[in-house]
């Protein structure tokens, strides 16, 4: 257990060792990815660590590029291995022994364990950092690996998308331990939702940062429940009650999709010719309407009533109708099934929706979608899902939360009104086609032209140019968003989030305690101080977060730590929870002259 939590004492060692082997004194990180999120890690590694000549990179790619993405293999002082396969012998030959960091950024969760287990045996000891869809695993993956970090760049990046549904100016909530937390106003959020008291802002002009008394703090992080207090939550009500005393759309709409258009023309067509041969037929028998409606049904339903007496007029005219009632009954039979088989199909696959206002759409329930659908969940914002893919990644969550899947093509405008694009709030759209997105962003705004649309595009440069064109509100790409965190892990300098409060700005990480630091045996009270760092949450090794920690808890090795803090403040943290250095070897005494 205490040298699986000696991460600092390992590297100081590796580093000593590369020194002697090459005379290289430089941190050497080794990075595997194939798309733009390996591309934007490089480019965040260059620019914190480059400069100061502190950082050797090796990025591991593909033989060949498998997109039109980069993925950084242009890139000035980078040293680039091609390989197909991450395995032992790849990693020898990107000089992972004695590396002092691995990031694996693979969209692949099995394949980067995989890869995990195949560098552990090259390189027993070093920072490893593993991008995770399921972030389930992270527990699993730190006990195998203990300095690591798991994160999922569709977490990260998806509070910049709800920010910009919301309308806020920047992302003031995220994601940790399996809650939704954000910072508001203490007066806007509920006394049971507030996690901890994080800035008092009253005087604009002495803004006092985790205050002492929590009380004091009118600037608090509290965790989204999905449930809106007060006002909002009686109007949210009251629209939901007015969409299920309108009925009749839904209905008008089921038997819209009832039967493809071709049957539905071909019945009509045919019911027009039976009823102009029933009219003549009734006018040359010289019957009233009624009579010539009762011979026109029965003649056309049965083919009954022969007479050899009637006119040649009137024999043509009931033999006509014979035969339309005999196209009749099958195009019946084919409106029946059809209209059964899309019905299915259209509640299937979401089309028969009543109408809303007020809620988002998300296009595409991939990574980012999914997280975003989630988040949105959280803060009680009703949401309609729409995926061509009949079961999305995100579909099951979908499903769980009671949100509305729509199965279709974003691009076309009739999936959009099924959601109901032209009352929603928002539209965003984040699948992994560049093309199916923009042409749902210009048709949403074409619906409504004061639409707030949140798009995902992944050539950074053509989002700038369509920002200037139509004036929609383009999100940079997820890899883009997600990089520094990646980069910042892999630098051992993991940031959960960043909480901005005028000219200051806390941090929220977390921290794990090695054993033999200053932390190690101490009470949970102790890592709290005042206007300096506040203890959020607390987890032994292997297990979840306590959110309500016990202070007089003794803190043990290998417990993780989340807390908000100045940076000063998480600096002394930090330090407190490193193992202490290593000592120097103790020189011999010199032995005495023989006499």
């Amino acid at each position: 257990m205490r040298h699986m939590a000696e991460p600092l004492l390992d590297r100081a060692r590796r580093a000593g060792r590369r020194l002697r082997v090459n005379g290289d004194a430089r941190a050497h990180y080794v990075i595997c990815g194939r798309d733009a999120l390996a591309y934007w890690v490089v480019r965040a590694l260059l620019a914190t660590e480059l400069q100061a000549g502190r950082v050797r990179i090796t990025l591991v790619v593909p033989e060949r590029p498998r997109s039109d993405e980069p993925d950084g293999r242009d890139l000035q002082g980078v040293e680039v291995v091609r390989a197909d396969r991450l395995d032992e012998v790849t990693f020898r030959r990107a000089g992972l022994a004695g590396a002092d960091g691995l990031a694996l950024l693979h969209q692949d969760d099995v394949g980067n364990m995989h890869a995990a287990l195949c560098a552990q045996e090259v390189e027993p000891r070093l920072r490893l950092v593993v991008r995770m869809f399921n972030t389930g695993l992270a527990n699993g993956v730190r006990q195998i690996f203990p300095d690591s970090a798991v994160l999922s760049d569709a977490s990260m990046a998806a509070p910049a998308f709800v920010a910009a549904a919301l309308g806020e100016v920047a992302p003031t909530h995220f994601r940790h331990g399996g809650r939704t937390l954000y910072v508001a106003r203490r007066d806007d959020v509920r006394p049971t939702d507030v996690v901890c008291g994080v800035a008092d802002t009253r005087d604009p002009q002495q803004v006092r940062l985790l205050p002492a008394d929590e009380r004091a703090a009118d600037l608090v992080i509290a965790e989204a429940t999905g449930a809106p207090p007060g006002t909002e939550l009686a109007a949210r009500r009251l629209r939901r009650a007015r969409r299920r005393r309108r009925p009749l759309t839904v209905l008008l709409r089921a038997v819209r999709s009832f039967a493809t258009r071709k049957i539905g023309v071909a019945v009509i067509v045919l019911l027009v010719v039976i009823g102009v041969l029933g009219w003549l037929n009734g006018y040359a028998a010289q019957e009233d309407w009624a009579d010539s409606l009762y011979l026109t049904l029965v003649t056309t339903l049965t083919g009954q009533d022969p007479n050899p007496d009637k006119s040649a007029g009137e024999q043509i005219m009931q033999v006509v109708l014979n035969l339309a009632g005999l196209a009749l009954i099958p195009l019946i039979t084919a409106v029946v099934v059809d209209g059964i088989v899309n019905a299915r199909l259209a509640l299937h696959s979401g089309r028969i929706q009543p109408e809303r206002s007020g809620h988002v759409v998300v296009v595409g329930l991939g990574n980012v979608g999914t997280r975003v659908m989630a988040q949105l969940c959280d803060f009680g914002v009703e949401v309609v899902a729409i995926d061509k893919v009949p079961e999305p990644r995100g579909g099951a969550l979908a499903r769980r939360l009671g949100v509305p899947l729509i199965v279709g093509d974003a691009a076309l405008e009739e999936t959009l009104q099924s959601a109901s694009v032209g009352g929603c709030q928002a539209l965003v759209v984040v699948s992994t086609d560049d093309e199916t997105n923009l042409q749902a962003a210009l048709n949403g705004r074409a619906v409504n032209p004061e639409l707030q649309v949140v798009l995902r595009l992944f050539d950074g440069h053509f989002a700038e140019r369509i920002q200037q064109a139509f004036g929609i509100g383009v999100s940079r790409s997820v890899s883009y968003l997600a990089a520094p965190s990646f980069a910042a892990a892999l630098l051992d300098r993991a940031v959960i989030a960043t909480i901005p409060v005028g000219r200051h700005a806390l941090l929220v990480t977390e921290v794990s305690v090695a054993a033999g630091s200053s932390l190690d045996g101490r009470p949970l009270a102790a890592v709290g101080r005042a206007e300096s760092v506040r203890l959020l949450a607390h987890a032994r090794a292997g297990q979840r977060l306590d959110w309500a920690p016990d202070p007089r808890l003794v803190i043990v090795a290998g417990d993780r730590l989340t807390v908000v803090a100045r940076r000063a403040g998480l600096n002394a943290l930090l330090r407190a929870a490193a193992p202490p250095p290593p000592e120097d070897p103790v020189a011999p005494a010199p032995r005495p002259p023989e006499e």
